[in-house]
């Protein structure tokens, strides 16, 4: 069976109608949405709470690395996921080839444990 254009139609018209839904969306929201402007609706709004002192003061970058840590790690667990599915058609080969990613894993995980980044003080 050869492949045609024809084939990429139904997926042509559904990007259509969702752009087109988005499109239309967002024009009728701002012709028929309110207008008011005020100095209370222009201020920052932060959960209720209100703000406190300036927004640029510096804070601990413990914050940051434990953020880039957990995504560095749960991108390594989403490794593991095919090699879980496809456990008994890899064999003893695959076995092996996991032990060294999980080999290297925990080499980086001694290694960030001993610098002290999950240590938060």
């Amino acid at each position: 069976m050869q492949n045609s254009s024809l084939d990429y139609l139904p997926i042509l018209i559904t990007f259509l109608v969702a752009a087109g839904f988005v499109a239309t969306t967002m024009f009728v929201t701002h012709i028929l949405g309110p207008k008011r402007r005020s100095k209370v609706k222009m201020e920052s709004f932060e959960c209720g709470i209100e703000g406190q002192g300036n927004a640029r003061i510096p804070f601990s970058i413990k914050y940051f690395l434990i953020a880039i840590l957990f995504v560095l790690f749960d991108v390594e667990v989403i490794f593991m996921y095919p090699w879980a599915v496809n456990f008994k058609d890899l064999g003893v080969l695959g076995l092996m080839e996991m032990g060294l990613f999980v080999a290297f894993f925990m080499v980086g995980f001694y290694y960030i444990m001993k610098k002290g980044a999950l240590k938060w003080e």
